[in-house]
């Protein structure tokens, strides 16, 4: 198999935290991969190692069949990056940034003359390019940094959280791009925490927490893991004797508390929802909103995450 990235135990530490926990990540060369984790997974820090801006404490990355090393700019050339939330100087206009840039990477000036307006065009500021970065929009910004990655032409884009910050219309942009890109050949490896992108945009899925690898695999593959339905159930209060009631069902096997929702696995294709809904309201409880449905990345990421942190199911 031939592989765009492949950690081996890479490992990352700060004094005593543990921030990454030997990852084994291997992705397929022409997918895009997403990697997902809540807040303080160790997400960003996975990046930076990959991208050669922070060094392992242990273990080995290989980025495009290259080991990546701090001091070797040589070896991540092919490789374009953005940052989670990127910030331009104000005082440069869009086409300047991409100019410098391109000086950067040593790009000669017919090349940067020719590839910097294909660029504005792709990532959709034609017309744009000799504003002031500091009159751009969030989602300008975003996408005036991916252009910036895509620069050198490379072979794999790294994006860390693309879409943060933006309102629904940028991150619909912003996914239609990722999606263009992929379709150029190009490697995409995407860090998020927003779920239904990951679910929409990607061919294979990394979920990680606490520094550590849950799952790798394809969406549809995880999903399979969680069984035929899942009921979700909003109530007005949830208690652990409304948790009890649904849990002693025949047809249950898993029940996942987040606030006042209760996620219940079926191992059923039946529609359960009434025999579900009696064994609630007789145990006390009201329900606001109950809806049955193939698991999803949201019902995996919670499952998986929950057992991740040590916790239990309900």
């Amino acid at each position: 198999m031939d592989y765009a990235i492949e950690t081996n135990d890479l490992t990352k530490c700060f004094g005593s935290l543990t921030a990454v926990n030997k990852l084994n990540l291997k992705v397929e060369k022409n997918t895009i991969h997403g990697f997902l984790g809540p807040n303080g997974a160790g997400k960003t820090t996975t990046i930076k190692m990959l991208v050669g801006l922070l060094r392992p404490t242990s273990g080995s990355v290989k980025v495009l069949g290259k080991e990546v090393h701090v001091d070797d700019a040589d070896s991540r050339l092919n490789i374009g990056y953005m940052s989670e939330l990127p910030k331009f100087p104000k005082h440069l206009k869009g086409a300047e940034l991409l100019d410098i840039y391109g000086r950067m990477y040593g790009m000669p000036k017919q090349e940067r003359a020719a590839q910097i307006p294909k660029l504005i065009d792709l990532v959709g500021l034609k017309g744009r390019e000799n504003d002031l970065i500091g009159k751009y929009s969030k989602g300008m910004q975003q996408r005036i940094g991916i252009a910036q990655a895509l620069l050198s032409n490379p072979e794999l884009v790294v994006l860390d959280e693309p879409s943060i910050g933006l309102d629904p219309m940028g991150m619909v942009e912003v996914r239609d791009l990722v999606k263009t890109i992929s379709k150029e050949g190009m490697t995409v490896f995407l860090s998020s925490h927003l779920l239904f992108e990951v679910e929409q945009l990607c061919d294979h899925v990394t979920i990680i927490n606490l520094g550590s690898m849950l799952v790798s695999d394809t969406p549809q593959n995880i999903s399979h893991q969680l069984g035929p339905a899942m009921i979700h159930i909003e109530l007005v209060d949830l208690s652990a004797e409304v948790i009890a009631a649904v849990k002693r069902l025949n047809f249950v096997s898993g029940t996942w508390k987040t606030d006042n929702t209760l996620l219940v696995q079926a191992n059923t294709y039946n529609d359960i929802r009434a025999q579900v809904s009696q064994a609630v309201t007789g145990a006390g409880g009201v329900i606001v909103g109950m809806s049955q449905k193939n698991a999803n990345l949201e019902d995996i990421f919670i499952q998986l995450v929950t057992k991740g942190k040590g916790g239990k199911p309900e």
